[in-house]
């Protein structure tokens, strides 16, 4: 009998097979599905999968990113209810942050040496070279206001990012004639007011050092050494191409860190704990009068350090505030490697970091007009704060401002932060 000229069933499995927009998976008899042939000579097609858009910084994978998030309900947070006191929730929680640095040096004596020193007429800047570890020597300006009656309070006044690492502790201060770069700097970022030389002015000693890789801890590559290491003698443009050299070695410091198990925030944080014992050996500063402030990556040092170290008895942090799941789909790119501490995240959020803070006073200021962060996010963390600085009965020692400007430490913030910071370091008789 003659064959059939129609298709038959395995003629059909065949020749859809080799077509790509059927071929993913071809049925078997018995109704599983077994792999799709291929015409020989040709790739598969992609796998089917649906994409959307996400607007978010890792593109079409942030869903994956999501799952392997989970929703962790931070366990650590005072919030979760598990601590039966305040001082058990401190103990903890700083214990979490440090584990997640992977960072504990030796201790060391600061071991300080005054390399030059400057009298003006309302203060005295000295600039000092002190250990932070066995390994670091760490670059500082300390200020004291002239006339003192005794002991003063201080300030840990601690730098912005701001893509530029050509500079770090210049950042803060006004030498009256600055680097043409720290002109447009300040001004762009303090209303050309540094807040280091404007807080010595208001009876504060004051100390700011150079964040790693920063300032003179800056990266210098072999193919830069041409340009030499005074940055006095920098163009505008050399301090330009330098700092892309700096920014591009982000990333080969967070690897090298990874290797060696430990993290930049790890180390950030702890020369700026660090910096505190040197100013304590300081005999112009009243020990028990001693805040810290910074604007963005100085929030975020200021951030960690009020929460990390007791002896800050007054925080304040400016532009570096949000839930930390709403920066991951919009706002990582816009942030440094610095930024994220490995592993933090599963246990307490930045908020309830910022709340180790407690019980002293907390002032967080923030720019409604941030392009750093969400309004969601930033409205979200501060209910945070205030949460656990109300449930540990000190709803009024917590203190959170915005203002409608965008990224920036401007005059009239400085003001508030200052007089803030006055009430409670310097309490009038």
């Amino acid at each position: 009998m003659p064959r059939s000229r129609g298709v038959t069933r395995r003629r059909f499995i065949d020749t859809v097979a080799g077509v790509p927009a059927l071929a993913a998976l071809a049925p078997r008899v018995d109704g599983t599905q077994e792999p799709a042939r291929v015409a020989s000579g040709r790739a598969p097609r992609d796998l089917a999968r649906g994409v959307a858009r996400t607007e978010a910084d890792l593109g079409s994978n942030f869903a994956e990113l999501r799952g392997i998030d989970g929703g962790a309900l931070y366990p650590a947070s005072l919030l979760s209810g598990r601590y039966p006191t305040l001082d058990a929730f401190s103990t903890h929680g700083r214990g979490v942050v440090l584990n997640a640095y992977g960072y504990r040096p030796a201790p060391v004596d600061p071991a300080p040496e005054i390399v030059d020193r400057y009298e003006g007429p309302d203060f005295v800047r000295e600039k000092v070279v002190f250990s932070t570890t066995p390994a670091f020597r760490v670059p500082a300006y300390v200020f004291v206001p002239k006339g003192l009656r005794g002991r003063a309070p201080a300030i840990v006044d601690l730098h912005s990012h701001g893509g530029m690492f050509l500079f770090g502790k210049e950042k803060v201060i006004d030498f009256g004639n600055n680097h043409p770069a720290m002109t447009a700097y300040h001004a762009e970022n303090y209303e050309r007011r540094p807040t280091a030389t404007e807080l010595v002015r208001r009876g504060y000693v004051v100390i700011t050092i150079d964040a790693f890789m920063f300032g003179e801890r800056r990266v210098l590559m072999d193919a830069d050494l041409a340009s030499g290491w005074e940055r006095s003698a920098y163009s505008v443009d050399d301090v330009t191409r330098l700092n892309q050299v700096c920014r591009a070695k982000e990333s080969t410091l967070a690897k090298s860190l990874t290797v060696l198990g430990t993290s930049w925030p790890g180390l950030v944080a702890w020369d700026d704990m660090r910096t505190v014992d040197y100013l304590v050996t300081r005999p112009e500063v009243d020990q028990s009068r001693i805040g810290c402030v910074g604007v963005s990556f100085g929030g975020w040092r200021s951030l960690f350090l009020s929460a990390l170290d007791p002896r800050i008895a007054a925080g304040c942090i400016v532009g570096f505030m949000s839930t930390i799941r709403s920066m991951l789909q919009r706002h990582v790119d816009t942030h440094s490697w610095v930024h994220f501490v490995p592993g933090l995240y599963r246990h307490l959020d930045l908020p309830d970091v910022a709340s180790l803070t407690a019980p002293r006073p907390l002032l967080v200021q923030q720019c409604s007009r941030d392009a750093l962060y969400s309004r969601d996010g930033m409205d979200a963390a501060v209910r945070t704060i205030a949460a656990v600085y109300a449930r540990a009965g000190l709803a009024d020692r917590f203190t959170s401002r915005f203002y409608d400007v965008p990224h920036e430490f401007n005059v009239r913030m400085q003001d508030d932060a200052f007089a803030w910071l006055d009430t409670h370091l310097r309490p009038r008789a």
